[in-house]
């Protein structure tokens, strides 16, 4: 008997159950924030060169209209549209008179702008962009601080998933949610863009640290008949958390402030996630009433319990590296469907939803029904999950998903009603997909390497996310192609999945050997595994 048969015999869905998953939910509902902070704490507003002065030479004129002046100053670059980064090399004053446009233009010179960018500040009080002026050459600068965060992420992946296989989840869970309040408070003090990229690195390895923590708690103490729903529960906080994000955004335009607003709470959460040890341990022995009561109010004696996980006692003695996910067969096919799989749906997933700006409509509103798209999904793929299997929910999810995203791409600028449904409802698949992903690599991978293969999962996550905002790069040459790229790439991830076993009501596997021991049993319609003394039946 594993430790997930024991939970289901003895009734292992209680009281701790829900408070242990509304302790990792409050958390997720503010860590949300911070990967899409980017779309409000880095938005550009409307900008062009900024005028050196507004008196006409050689006269004591003064113009009160800066439209009138900007004439004079700026070019245009797109019918009235000025342009964002060329100033004339001297004032046009011409250009100011009803008859200036009969004047020949076309030579005036045109150079860089050389006193600085005006910003439309009707929107965004002060973002990073017009604080350290990340425009024109300096424009990509803005895309490469979200690739550093995603690198952040990757890393805190590859670090905490390992550290807790060692040290244990809640310790690293805890130290994740310090450093998030920490550093992110920190990040809203920043006094120079190079220290502003430091410290969001650092947020993305402690957010990373926190959610890879998280789903393993969550997943590992509920029964396996609740995984999905407890499961579920737990990806709505990041939904939750889009749409607080909104609200607050909308409310606080400083991208200071809302650094600062988005990242105190977790000191909160750092303070509370002491108590969970109460749950858990007493003076050495586990104690965990919940667990030990039955229905029929019978029940199982600590040392029994003990007793049925000495194979996890045993295991974990020995030290399990990232190797060991490739060293068998089955653990090869899974850990390399998985890499596919993490990979190319956060690559999709966050080249749709890092630049809401491009809709055409309020940022706030996209954002806002962006998080509200996924709880009618996110329920529909629940049940799919529970009632269709992994395999069909998330092959389907990445499949249409992909769809509509290429579709997107061939749909006119003008038709903004459209490009927004379509890219909400594609932006709700890959969230429930992301669910389904983050369920079925919990369930693939035995108890000795799950946080390690998800950990893994996620780096693979990372670079899929880090490499999404440079495609945007090739929008100078072919407006068309990244929204091609960014639904292809889920499309032919989707087919990987067939590759993979079902999991749906199966065991959690313990050891490699378990997982092994499944591979084989799987070949026989109907086959049996005995396993510490319980039979098992893994159907095709």
């Amino acid at each position: 008997m594993s430790f997930s048969d024991l939970l289901d015999d003895i009734g292992g869905q209680g009281r701790f159950q829900f408070i242990n998953t509304i302790l990792l939910i409050i958390p997720g509902i503010i860590m949300a924030s911070h990967p899409l902070l980017q779309n409000f704490s880095a938005a550009v507003p409307d900008h062009h060169c900024q005028t050196a002065d507004n008196t006409l030479p050689g006269s004591s004129w003064n113009f009160t209209s800066s439209d009138v002046l900007l004439k004079a100053y700026i070019p245009v670059d797109e019918g009235t549209k000025l342009s964002k980064c060329l100033q004339f090399s001297k004032p046009q004053w011409h250009l100011t008179f009803e008859n200036g446009s009969f004047f020949n233009i076309s030579e005036t010179q045109k150079i860089p702008c050389q006193h600085g960018w005006s910003y439309d500040r009707t929107e965004f009080s002060e973002t990073i962009v017009t604080e350290w002026n990340l425009v024109c050459d300096l424009r990509h600068l803005r895309q490469m601080s979200q690739s550093i965060y995603m690198g952040g992420v990757l890393f805190g992946a590859l670090i905490f998933g390992s550290l807790s296989d060692k040290f244990g989840r809640r310790t690293i869970l805890t130290w994740s949610y310090l450093q998030v309040g920490v550093v992110g408070t920190c990040t809203s003090f920043s006094p120079s863009f190079e220290i502003f990229c430091i410290l969001r690195f650092l947020t993305g390895m402690a957010v990373s640290g926190a959610v890879l923590n998280a789903v393993c708690l969550n997943v590992e103490w509920v029964p396996i008949r609740s995984r999905t729903i407890f499961g579920t529960l737990y990806a709505f906080s990041f939904s939750i958390g889009q749409m607080v994000l909104a609200g607050v955004a909308y409310t606080i335009r400083d991208w200071r402030k809302l650094q600062l607003a988005v990242s105190c709470p977790m000191l909160l959460c750092f303070m509370y996630s002491w108590y969970w040890k109460c749950f858990m341990f007493y003076n050495g022995d586990l104690i965990y009433k919940p667990l030990l009561i039955k229905r029929t109010h019978s029940y199982v004696h600590p040392q029994v319990l003990k007793r049925h996980m000495q194979k996890e006692v045993e295991s974990s003695k020995v030290i399990y590296t990232i190797y060991d996910l490739f060293r068998t067969p089955m653990m090869r096919r899974i850990t390399l469907c998985l890499m596919t799989l993490w990979c190319c749906n956060s690559f999709a997933f966050y080249g749709l939803i890092m630049d809401l700006q491009k809709f055409g409509v309020s940022v706030f509103l996209v954002q806002l029904i962006f998080a509200a798209i996924d709880f009618p999904v996110k329920l529909f793929a629940s049940a799919s999950l529970m009632y269709l299997g992994r395999r069909r929910t998330l092959g389907g999810c990445m499949l249409l998903a992909g769809i509509m995203i290429i579709s997107n791409a061939f749909i006119s600028y003008d038709m903004k009603a459209l490009r927004t449904s379509l890219a909400v409802l594609g932006k709700g698949l890959f969230g429930a997909a992301f669910t389904g992903v983050y369920i079925f690599t919990g369930e693939l991978y035995p108890t000795v390497l799950r946080q390690t293969g998800m950990g893994f999962g996620s780096t693979l996550a990372r670079v899929g996310s880090m490499t999404a905002p440079l495609i945007r790069m090739f929008e100078d040459h072919l407006p068309s192609l990244p929204g091609i790229i960014y639904g292809a790439v889920p499309i032919i991830a989707a087919f990987v999945v067939i590759f993979l076993p079902e999991t749906l009501n199966m065991p959690l596997p313990e050891t490699i050997d378990d997982v092994e021991v499944q591979r084989r049993n799987r070949t026989r319609r109907g086959g049996i595994i005995y396993d510490l003394g319980e039979a098992f039946i893994f159907p095709d």
